[in-house]
């Protein structure tokens, strides 16, 4: 019997969900890296995903340089075919077995990586029994998805919705590498490059504005298409990223990244745990609810 060369792209994978899967998170982190780490994969298994697309398809989907992936024309096209496909079979599976799909939750895929990925052995050692699924997004509002149960995005300000657990709330800091310096005050970041979110440079001009800093052009700064990479540049001794407390929290504790200098900035926004209104329906909504509120409590502590 013939054999397919190894990493081909056999009629069956054509609908493997899991290579759409993968797809799709490098599509929303524009990273390898981070989309290897939300789907519990190396990197290497994910690139051999691409690949098998890749050659499924006979065009390159990802334009890769040293700084970030992109989507290729090609790749655009894939793109909204591929949602569309796996929001089919999750409404499928959902109808032929609701006590079974897990419990969706979407988020900022820095969030997930900073703030959850670090905490899921907890819930799982309390919860064996319940299966989540976290589905993340790169873009800067997270929009809830008709097939989640629940998101957890930024607030500017507390929601009226009663339904929505805070978390909790926005404290920015500046963060950079062990042993760059020295840096003791506002005034030394004349001397260092300041990383930020291409798309938001908004943190760094609320804090510069409350330290007493001087506006955040006069300043040499490097844009990265998502948080977590600035952090990383940051931890890597690129420079000064301002970031929330709890994000940086566990790096922090594993002494990747320190607060040179300062205290914590409260914003009066805070990250929160939205339900859809369905959710109720799943079986596992309360204790998911609550394990979220206990964190939420710990938080606060």
């Amino acid at each position: 019997m013939l054999r397919p060369p190894h990493g081909a792209f056999t009629p069956d994978a054509m609908f493997d969900p899991r290579l759409l899967r993968a797809f799709l998170a490098i599509a929303d982190s524009g990273s390898f890296t981070l989309a290897a780490q939300a789907l519990c994969l190396t990197q290497s298994a994910v690139s051999r995903k691409i690949q098998q697309l890749e050659g499924h398809f006979g065009v390159p989907l990802f334009a890769r340089n040293s700084r970030n992936v992109r989507l290729t024309a090609e790749g655009e096209q894939v793109l909204g075919s591929a949602r569309t496909i796996l929001e089919q079979l999750r409404a499928l599976q959902d109808r032929l077995s609701p006590q079974k799909r897990p419990f969706r939750i979407r988020m900022h895929v820095s969030l997930a990586v900073r703030w959850l990925l670090p905490k899921l052995s907890d819930f799982y050692l309390q919860h064996p029994d319940i299966a989540l699924s976290i589905e993340t997004v790169a873009t800067e509002i997270v929009e809830p998805a008709s097939d989640s149960d629940a998101y957890i995005l930024y607030l500017p300000e507390p929601s009226s919705d009663p339904a929505c657990l805070v978390l909790f709330d926005e404290a920015l800091v500046p963060v950079c590498a062990p042993g760059v310096g020295p840096l003791t005050s506002v005034e030394d970041l004349g001397r260092f490059t300041l990383l930020h979110r291409s798309a938001d440079k908004q943190a760094w001009i609320y804090w510069l504005s409350a330290n007493g800093g001087k506006p955040l052009e006069t300043y040499r700064h490097i844009p990265f298409n998502l948080d977590e990479l600035a952090l990383d540049a940051a931890a890597r001794g690129l420079g000064v990223a301002v970031t929330d407390m709890t994000l940086a929290e566990e790096s922090i504790q594993r002494g990747v990244l320190v607060i040179p200098f300062g205290e914590a900035l409260k914003t009066g926004g805070n990250y929160s745990l939205c339900p859809q209104p369905l959710a109720a329906a799943h079986p596992a909504c309360s204790r998911v609810m609550q394990w979220f509120a206990d964190q939420a409590q710990r938080a606060m502590a």
